[in-house]
């Protein structure tokens, strides 16, 4: 008997990294692009972050956990922003998402059910479970650290300096993070060659 069922084709990992990190690259752009106007910016951000949930669908059939949560946040709080005409919204964004995400990843170590593995499981072929327990502990301190910088930058400084924060900053340390896991990771088991650590991480706040 002939299979018909039809499979979405497996996305690759510079897309995934595209459609998970372009809509803050858009964001800033589109803040410069419009004469610093963080209001059309913040409705272009949105826009293209419901593009991207749609694209990820298309392209695999199913969104990820965790930009799915991070799209509802973005339009949830861009939502605010425009409605209330008041920036402080889009600006605390960061901080929930960077402190809910560590929340669960907290969660999931308390109750023995490594929250990350769901979502990343793919990304670190071989990972034994100590391996899970240690990156997601390490994951929601860093987020936390991230929550922390968000309050402090976009408090104390200009709509311009937060955003180039978000894109200079907390990106590249972001990456830079991940990267530094690869050490203990592969003393817990994880296949380095078959792993796209750097393709496949959380979803920006």
């Amino acid at each position: 008997m002939t299979d018909t069922s039809t499979t979405k084709p497996e996305i690759s990992g510079s897309l995934r990294l595209a459609l998970d990190l372009g809509p803050l690259v858009i964001f800033f752009a589109a803040y410069y692009f419009t004469g610093k106007n963080v209001f059309m910016a913040t409705a272009i951000f949105m826009a293209s972050t419901a593009i991207a949930i749609a694209l990820s669908a298309w392209k695999i059939g199913k969104v990820s956990p965790m930009l799915l949560f991070s799209g509802v946040m973005v339009l949830g709080f861009g939502g605010l922003t425009l409605w209330l005409h008041d920036e402080s919204f889009i600006k605390i964004k960061p901080t929930l998402y960077y402190v809910m995400v560590s929340g669960i990843l907290f969660f999931g170590l308390w109750s023995k059910r490594p929250t990350l593995q769901l979502v990343l499981g793919h990304a670190y072929p071989g990972l034994s479970e100590r391996g899970w327990a240690i990156l997601s502990r390490n994951w929601a301190i860093f987020f936390l650290l991230l929550a922390a910088s968000n309050e402090l930058v976009w408090r104390t400084s200009s709509t311009s300096f937060w955003l180039g924060y978000k894109l200079w900053g907390a990106l590249p340390a972001t990456i830079v993070f991940a990267m530094s896991q690869l050490p203990m990771l592969t003393r817990h088991g994880l296949n380095a060659e078959q792993a796209h650590v750097t393709e496949e991480l959380p979803p920006q706040g």
